[in-house]
């Protein structure tokens, strides 16, 4: 099974251009990061996935990149990385970077050089056509009402390219021997210094067709498995996590036998998360836990309630999304690309702090490994005049000074504009405050996660969903190597006293790990007295 570290991890993701400036120029960079280390570390959290840095145009937060091989000079130097990564490593931290192989930016010289020379090997990079054919089914473009083709016309080639994202993000032909040697060359790169991981972004359409003979990997998932090997044999324990936004069916694929992707993110999950949410009924997670396919022993989902780019609710039908829409998103600015949120987690439950606790609850405790976005343990808003996924992307509050802590830079020359009004504002939400307040989000957060941190199985274990008698209570026991844990929570906003059938498991003596909830033992079962959006986490005695 090999090293399988990313079980046990709880995973935080930050935008380091916006998380904390150090020279004043309006951008976060790596030293403004290393000097919150000992923050991320306080808080619990044991690996960093940093979104990302590498030179870039910055049309696309980053997403379009110029040079696989350095840092944006606005971000600092290889040496203020290497920095960062050390002070993480003696704080006992793991560092995932993202790995965006699907797409370069059109700034790439690689892209320059296919568009100069139809005879350049670069040409057979990126996938090009005189007369494109229409995009087939599921072949539209990622950002419909922004990009209305897959297909833009060059005029210095004298032909059309393929991008499934933006039209500057041309589409790198990975069916192409040459391009798998290029990504294996970046991995390479990155591995001589001290990661533990990538993130394949958009891992799912590097393997897929792109419309025209010869565009997909004849390998399919055999390319996944490539790089699994080169990482393997590079470094063993590097995770590579997997962005396959894929139904359920499709998704256990990315698995392979072991041999292919650690973690996928588990979008059906967070999709059937919100929902329960909106509905008050825990049915839909329970559903999903017992639809995932199973995975190898060495696999992992990995569960999210919010990222950084828009809350995908794809895998929901009309009607349910329309319910989620109501509650979490009632007007068209909040919604975006006919499918998503975009907006943060706690300005979706109204701030509500019973909600919050309850949806982080759930995150770190369902079965897989949860990663938090930065900010999310504060409770920060957004900024719905800021446009696209911008609006989830706002500086870091530190503190009430000017600028939220951020930077020292005018405000005017800040990357994003701080979030200065409303119930979110920086000088009612941030982390010195909240440090100074037992009682705060952020100190909910550092116990939580220490609880999360104290049982092993939750990352370990396998789910099972308990007969509860409310509908509006989940309850789901997880078992490995004999130790088990039961959590219960109430999505409805009532309170309630739930009996849970537990024959068969062993558990007439339950011990409380962390949340309010009341138990007692009836029968064959629990009964349990929980808070509306009430929870709790008990660990059963041991079997033999």
């Amino acid at each position: 099974m090999g090293d399988t570290w990313y079980k046990e991890a709880v995973v935080y993701a930050v935008d380091v251009r916006t998380f904390r400036d150090s020279d004043g120029d309006g951008v976060g960079d790596f030293p403004g990061l290393t000097s919150r280390i000992d923050y991320l570390a306080e808080l619990g959290i044991t690996c960093l996935w940093l979104l990302p840095f590498y030179p870039s145009p910055a049309r696309d937060n980053g997403y379009d990149v110029r040079d696989y091989y350095g840092v944006d000079p606005r971000l600092g130097t290889l040496e203020d990385f290497e920095e960062f990564l050390r002070r993480a490593g003696e704080r006992g931290l793991r560092v995932v970077l993202d790995l965006i192989m699907n797409h370069t930016s059109d700034e790439h010289p690689w892209f320059q050089a296919a568009r100069r020379d139809p005879g350049s090997r670069f040409r057979d990079y990126y996938v090009w056509a005189v007369s494109p054919p229409p995009p087939g089914p599921g072949q539209q473009s990622i950002f419909p009402g922004e990009e209305q083709t897959v297909w833009t016309f060059d005029e210095r080639a004298g032909a059309h390219y393929y991008h499934r994202f933006y039209h500057f993000q041309p589409e790198l032909r990975v069916a192409n021997p040459e391009v798998r040697d290029e990504i294996r060359r970046v991995m390479d790169f990155w591995l001589s210094f001290p990661i533990a991981g990538f993130r394949l972004d958009a891992a799912s359409h590097m393997i897929e067709d792109k419309g025209l003979p010869g565009t997909a990997p004849e390998q399919g998932h055999g390319v996944l498995k490539e790089l699994h090997d080169f990482a393997a044999a590079r470094r063993p324990g590097t995770a590579l996590i997997g962005e396959a936004d894929v139904p359920l069916h499709e998704a256990a694929a990315f698995f392979g036998d072991g041999d292919q992707l650690s973690m996928v993110f588990n979008f059906l999950l967070d999709n059937d998360l919100f929902l329960a949410l909106a509905t008050g009924r825990a049915e839909p997670i329970a559903r999903c836990l017992g639809e995932l396919p199973a995975i190898p022993e060495g696999g992992q989902w990995l569960n999210f309630l919010r990222n950084l780019d828009e809350l995908d609710l794809e895998r929901l039908s009309d009607e349910e999304r329309r319910r989620v829409y109501e509650s979490f998103a009632p007007d068209d600015s909040m919604r975006i690309f006919g499918r998503g949120i975009r907006r943060r987690l706690a300005p979706m439950l109204g701030g509500d702090r019973r909600r919050l606790e309850l949806a982080f609850s759930l995150l770190l405790t369902l079965q897989g490994t949860p990663v938090i976005a930065y900010g999310d343990e504060i409770g920060m808003g957004d900024d719905l005049s800021l446009e696209g996924r911008d609006a989830v992307r706002t500086p870091m509050q530190w503190h009430d000074a000017p600028n939220a802590g951020f930077s020292d830079a005018p405000a005017d020359r800040l990357i994003r504009p701080v979030i200065d009004s409303g119930p979110f504002a920086y000088d009612r939400v941030n982390v010195a405050a909240q440090q100074a307040d037992p009682d705060s989000l952020l100190n909910w957060m550092k116990r939580a996660i220490a609880a999360r941190r104290a049982c092993p199985e939750l990352g370990r274990g396998q789910d099972r969903v308990l007969p509860a008698d409310r509908p509006s209570v989940l309850a789901h026991l997880v078992d490995w190597k004999g130790s088990r844990l039961v959590a219960v929570h109430n999505l409805g906003g009532e309170p309630c006293t739930a009996t849970v059938e537990m024959e068969g498991h062993g558990t007439d003596g339950l011990e409380r790990v962390f949340g309010p909830a009341e138990e007692e033992a009836v029968g064959s079962g629990h009964r349990f007295r929980l808070d509306a959006f009430g929870y709790g986490w008990f660990r059963a005695g041991a079997t033999d």
